[in-house]
């Protein structure tokens, strides 16, 4: 069965499948490269991003929350990606993940995949959509919803957007509702404007990182 999957297997789409089955291709040699999710029965095998556009989004985002926190002092811990495990459940690596404020000292070190039955969860996600957006806006939002995330960001490069989502958890229990709505202002970040980021990756397209960082700061200071 094994064989069989790997050499069917498409990657960058939602295949039906057990979580052994998933552990032993994530593990595997030929997709050691790629990024990987599970979710409510189905893996996601990603080719990793390597378009320039891609990676410069992805380090102006996290350029400019380092830079907020640094501002506004909050403490901060942030990876970049991290694979979170619930062994049996779920498995996600975000490009980009956060432990803020009173919630930094409990970032995960070492160099195994982070195993959320025994480390704490980040409290913002940001997944860097090139080709992904359609799925980071739609399975993979349910998939940070199910793991209790407090904020997920996504990141449109092609159109210099960003789509926040506050993530909520409804009813009497913790597993009867879970759901997620936009926001304008980032409620793990207080008082940072998701438009401020969004000019920013527009800055960017004509301007380098010091630059934006520089108008950044005068934001945050101001």
């Amino acid at each position: 069965m094994m064989t069989q999957l790997q050499e069917k297997l498409i990657t960058n789409a939602w295949v039906k499948t057990d979580w052994d089955t998933y552990i032993n291709t994530i593990d595997s040699s030929e997709y050691e490269q790629h990024q990987g999710y599970y979710y409510s029965g189905y893996m996601r095998i990603e080719d990793l991003p390597t378009g320039a556009d891609h990676a410069s989004d992805n380090g102006l985002i996290y350029l400019a929350i380092t830079l907020f926190c640094i501002v506004k002092g909050i403490p901060i811990q942030g990876l970049i990606g991290c694979s979170y495990r619930k062994v049996e459940i779920r498995e996600c690596q975000p490009d980009i993940s956060f432990y803020i404020g009173g919630r930094a000292n409990l970032a995960p070190k070492g160099k195994s995949v982070v195993n959320l039955d025994e480390q704490a969860i980040p409290n913002l996600v940001i997944e860097i959509s090139n080709t992904t957006i359609n799925d980071d806006l739609g399975t993979k939002r349910l998939l940070y919803e199910e793991m209790g995330i407090s904020e997920y960001w996504v990141v449109d490069v092609q159109n210099s957007q960003v789509y926040a989502f506050e993530i909520f958890v409804g009813g009497a229990s913790p597993s009867e509702y879970r759901g997620s709505k936009r926001i304008d202002t980032s409620l793990v970040l207080p008082e940072l404007s998701i438009a401020n980021i969004t000019t920013a990756l527009t800055l960017s397209k004509e301007q380098d990182q010091s630059q934006v960082g520089q108008w950044l700061m005068s934001q945050f200071q101001g």
